[in-house]
């Protein structure tokens, strides 16, 4: 069977995006655990994990400029091994304070290949397919931060080792890329054009990327602390966590095939008040039973595709070089969702309980179900 050309140009930056996976899923818990063990408390912890948010907040948005100079592989390549490099002065140092640094930097650098990616493939896609397109894309990414952790199985989590294996692992990313150096797809921002007007013209697509983040986070911080908080162990806080995951993997194409086939619109609104009630539900369902890891499948599958919905939202809304700032817009919230949603979700367990934390992520999909439902309204 061969493929069309629309599959063809996209395979190169599937194949990347699953390698990408692998190695932030590998890379994710280094910095916590390395910190942990040093006795270092979980303020600082979460503080030299926010930088890497920073990092990426502050400087996705001059992506697409300088992929316009210098290429979309080349920027990718150039920020894997910046960031590569990073990670092996993380493996010999121990200075709390350059850790903040190192931090900061590799979101500046770890940002690029995700941002890339997305305008990659919405400037490929065709119409039709937009949805499925970017939903085989997130549930590539899900696949690949599944596996990232089975890596550290084999090498460890602490000590050089692992951080070492986590600049090895940019190789993965980069291959797929290398025959695409002088055929993936031009990236040119409109001269002239405004970051922040651009993202005045996508209000409901961006609270609905905050929500996303913000929910999908702080599952992955506190799901294995409510279950706990729920009187079981956090062996099955880690099952719940893999069921979360399962979902997004398993949901992605058949929720993106229906953004094909209804206004996209619809659908992220749907995934949005679907999240709004599953969360509320959360502390209703007994822990014991088998309704709680479907009830976290349905949820992961559901809220990772309000991210991947809101990407194809863009892809049809905008043309030409207006996407990739969209496309860096969306990217920021969305990672802006991800730095607030731990405290909110661990101040609302602390405060309220169990209820609490499924409330407070409930309002705030709620918020994003019916600000894209006044957007279907408005435009008609």
């Amino acid at each position: 069977m061969t493929l069309n050309p629309t599959w063809r140009a996209l395979l190169p930056i599937y194949l990347s995006c699953l390698g990408y996976g692998v190695q932030a899923g590998a890379g994710m818990p280094l910095v916590p655990l390395a910190l942990q063990q040093r006795g270092i408390d979980n303020v600082t912890i979460g503080l030299v994990e926010a930088a890497w948010g920073v990092g990426m907040i502050v400087t996705a948005h001059r992506v697409p400029a300088v992929a316009a100079r210098l290429g979309a592989v080349p920027i990718v390549c150039a920020a894997l091994l910046s960031g590569a490099l990073l990670a092996i002065v993380f493996a010999f140092t121990t200075s709390l304070p350059l850790w903040f640094v190192l931090s900061f930097l590799s979101g500046m650098v770890g940002g690029v290949p995700w941002v890339i990616s997305e305008i990659w493939i919405n400037l490929v896609v065709d119409e039709k397919q937009r949805g499925r397109a970017v939903g085989i894309y997130v549930a590539l990414m899900a696949t690949g931060l599944a596996l990232g952790p089975l890596a550290l199985q084999v090498v460890g989590v602490y000590g050089p080792r692992p951080f070492l294996s986590y600049a090895a692992m940019a190789v993965l990313v980069a291959l797929p890329l290398l025959s695409s150096w002088r055929t993936a797809p031009a990236i040119e921002p409109e001269k002239g054009g405004n970051f922040l007007q651009v993202m005045l013209m996508i209000p409901a697509v961006l609270v609905a990327a905050l929500a996303s983040g913000l929910g999908e986070q702080a599952a992955f911080s506190f799901l294995p602390i409510y279950a706990l908080n729920a009187g079981v162990s956090a062996e099955t806080g880690v099952t719940w966590l893999s069921a979360f995951v399962i979902g997004n993997i398993a949901l992605q194409w058949p929720i993106g095939w229906l953004s094909d086939h209804v206004d996209r619109r619809l659908v992220l609104a749907g995934c949005a008040l679907i999240s709004a009630a599953l969360t509320a539900l959360l502390p209703l369902v007994d822990v014991h039973s088998s309704g709680i890891l479907a009830l976290l499948l349905f949820w992961g599958g559901i809220s990772f595709a309000i991210y991947s919905v809101s990407l194809a939202v863009l892809g049809q809304r905008f043309s030409g070089g207006d996407i990739a700032r969209a496309n860096a817009a969306l990217t920021s919230v969305y990672t802006l969702g991800g730095m607030i949603g731990p405290p909110i979700g661990g101040t609302a367990l602390d405060l309220v309980g169990r209820p609490g934390f499924g409330l407070s992520l409930a309002a705030f999909y709620l918020v994003a179900g019916v600000g894209a439902l006044l957007a279907l309204r408005k435009d008609g």
